[in-house]
């Protein structure tokens, strides 16, 4: 399995990795999948930002996908990274997630980033807290009952990352 930066080639895949995850999951609170034009946009918006984008690829394609944003637009939050993943169904539980979640704790800290928060959809998404956790996250927060889907209400898990000096060392 290799890492690296994703391509417009990729996007079919990540697409469909997503619809999958969209259809049959609860970590995330989107209910209807959206298009390869969709993703293509969010991808490019992520770039265009100077942000990371990077799937896990190996002889079957793209195994898993991984992306940081800033957590909000006001410019405080500018050194705040916030991570997304999703991994292929038939890949889940191989540490394809945890290799995209650390490179991307590497990228951002490269580009100057101090936290990463991990909002994880569905309190009992173990895999993806799990994940985290071993990464050095920690829980700081969950949210009771704000989504629904599927029939059931959900919770989202928050989980923060110090990275680099954190907030040891003033912003540069």
């Amino acid at each position: 399995m290799t890492i690296r930066a994703a391509t417009q080639a990729d996007l079919p895949e990540i697409q469909a990795i997503y619809a999958h995850h969209v259809l049959h999951g609860t970590g995330t609170f989107e209910e209807i999948p959206p298009s390869v034009e969709e993703i293509t946009a969010r991808y490019e918006n992520v770039l265009a930002r100077g942000w990371v984008w990077l799937v896990a690829a190996d002889a079957t394609g793209v195994a898993g996908y991984a992306y940081f944003t800033q957590i909000r637009e006001r410019s405080a939050y500018r050194h705040c990274a916030e991570n997304a993943v999703y991994v292929r169904d038939d890949v889940r539980g191989q540490g394809v997630g945890k290799a995209l979640v650390a490179a991307l704790v590497e990228e951002a800290t490269a580009r100057g980033f101090r936290q990463m928060i991990a909002v994880v959809g569905d309190s009992e998404n173990v895999g993806s807290i799990g994940v985290h956790a071993s990464l050095g996250f920690r829980h700081v927060g969950t949210l009771r009952a704000v989504g629904c889907k599927f029939g059931r209400w959900l919770d989202t898990v928050y989980m923060q990352r110090a990275l680099g000096p954190g907030d040891a060392a003033p912003p540069e």
